[in-house]
């Protein structure tokens, strides 16, 4: 059986959508891809089970969409999955809906998947608006679709009591246009039990360049845990898939890095768990690179909470070969981090982030704007932290983006609950433009994303910057994240185009 994970290119006005291994989706002006772990962890496991698996990211690939439907359809695989978010879904029901047409009536006729937090959260929507034939809910879906591949015969054949009796729990079908499910989702297997992905057979070379988050390359991500020890923010899209967090062990993350090393020649790596695992954990995990000799061989990057690191932790993870550490701010409104169950103060934002570079790291901002209930002031409170932050380099960069609010979310549930929703055009939904109801105007908002950018083009922002260079990668690094800025404030100056 030929599966095939598929991110076909998507037309649109708006540039390159970043979809893949993503929490919060955006058309971007500048090409950036980052690698889908999940999906090659997906990719490994069938391979390691004798299916015949095709990586096959049209994005990554820069194809146009007719190039990459000439190539599926040459390929016939029986088995083709996406990974979708809300501001695409409609696209991806299109596409499913043209292919299943243009496959039937050529005799061929493989099984569309789709997978990801947005069917997670609305599982029968997609039967309803696609010829979807499968729906794996939950972040596990590695574990869900070799489950579902290992018995698609039984369904092949018209054994539905087999097939339903094998399943895991979390799966979604259509049989005889009625929608049958396992369940609900249960997060209980075993993270060390899978592979280290095979980055050959899922072209790890597409996104090992191409992210503006590298200092060296080329660099590529993995996942110790699967999501965030915290789990609360409510506008966090990926607590509908792993509401558990779960952690693999530290020695085996060891392992894979040493592959990394010795095998793909890395540079930089990327650990995209939502949040890195702290505490016990994470002091044997930096004794191990350190004790290895990994750190003088790698870069190590992660996201990080303000409440998670001692100013000792941080200075451990430095000498163990961290360099960026993200950050979700968020905002710098107190009132504004109770709501959205961030659990941290702006007081614990500043001590962290200035130890966190004390420290000697590069801590990296995230930023949101357009909250219902904040008006001018909050957001200029945010705006001014956020650029004092930058200015006095206790961040190294940043980013800042409109608040989404994801079906499956708390804060979509608040939303609806109070009439905050401008709109339910998941289209909408891609941070062009605010879809909630703001004491503040639109335009006002986009400035404020815009001027975080802008801290780029400070003379004292540039200064120190100037002053913390060291080698050449120092300075390519720096220019590349000009370009980036240039891109990210077009992005949120222009109007959204269809």
């Amino acid at each position: 059986m030929k599966i095939s994970l598929s991110y076909p290119p998507l037309k649109s006005g708006k540039g390159i959508p970043l979809l893949s291994q993503n929490r919060q989706f955006q058309w971007f002006s500048n090409p950036t891809y980052i690698y889908p772990v999940v999906p090659a962890q997906a990719a490994t496991m069938l391979k390691a089970n004798r299916f015949d698996v095709v990586w096959d990211d049209g994005i990554a690939e820069e194809l146009n969409y007719n190039e990459w439907e000439e190539r599926l359809l040459k390929n016939k695989p029986d088995v083709i999955v996406f990974e979708t978010k809300t501001p695409v879904i409609k696209m991806h029901w299109k596409i499913i809906n043209s292919l299943k047409y243009k496959t039937s009536n050529s005799g061929y006729n493989p099984f569309f998947i789709l997978v990801g937090d947005h069917v997670t959260a609305l599982p029968e929507e997609s039967f309803e608006n696609s010829a979807v034939d499968f729906i794996l809910t939950g972040g596990d879906y590695d574990f869900l679709l070799l489950n579902l591949c290992k018995n698609l015969e039984y369904f092949k054949n018209n054994k539905i009591d087999n097939f339903t009796s094998n399943l895991e729990s979390g799966i979604y079908f259509r049989k005889d246009n009625e929608i049958i499910n396992t369940g609900k989702f249960v997060l209980n297997h075993d993270l060390n039990s899978i592979p280290f992905i095979d980055r050959e057979l899922t072209k790890w070379k597409l996104y090992c360049t191409k992210n503006g988050n590298f200092l060296k390359t080329p660099g590529t991500y993995i996942m110790s845990g699967r999501d965030c020890w915290h789990g609360k923010c409510t506008f966090c899209s990926w607590t509908t898939l792993y509401p558990e967090y779960r952690v693999r062990g530290y020695e085996n993350v060891l392992e894979e890095i040493d592959l990394l090393i010795d095998k793909y020649k890395v540079k930089e790596i990327m650990d995209d768990t939502g949040t890195f695992p702290i505490g016990g954990w994470l002091r044997n995990f930096c004794a191990g690179m350190i004790e290895r000799g990994y750190n003088k061989k790698v870069i190590l990057d992660c996201n990080m909470r303000f409440d998670g690191c001692s100013f000792d932790d941080y200075k451990l993870m430095k000498a163990a070969g961290f360099r960026f550490i993200l950050f979700g701010l968020e905002s710098a409104n107190d009132d504004t981090l109770k709501k959205i169950n961030k659990g941290i103060t702006t007081e614990q934002i500043m001590e962290s982030c200035k130890n966190a570079r004390k420290a000697g790291l590069s801590p990296h901002i995230t930023i949101m704007f357009g909250y219902p209930w904040e008006g001018k002031k909050d957001i200029e409170n945010t705006l001014k932290l956020g650029s004092y932050l930058l200015r006095k380099n206790y961040a190294k960069t940043m980013q800042a983006t409109i608040i989404i609010p994801y079906p499956g979310t708390p804060l979509f549930d608040e939303c609806l609950k109070n009439d905050f929703l401008k709109t339910q055009d998941c289209e909408r939904f891609d941070m062009k433009e605010s879809v909630i109801k703001t004491e503040t105007d639109e335009d006002f908002i986009k400035s404020a994303v815009q001027n975080m950018y802008r801290n780029a083009f400070n003379l004292e922002f540039i200064f120190r910057r100037i002053l913390s260079i060291r080698n050449i990668k120092d300075i390519i690094f720096f220019f590349k994240a000009i370009k980036f800025i240039f891109g990210h404030i077009i992005d949120f100056g222009r109007k959204s185009q269809a």
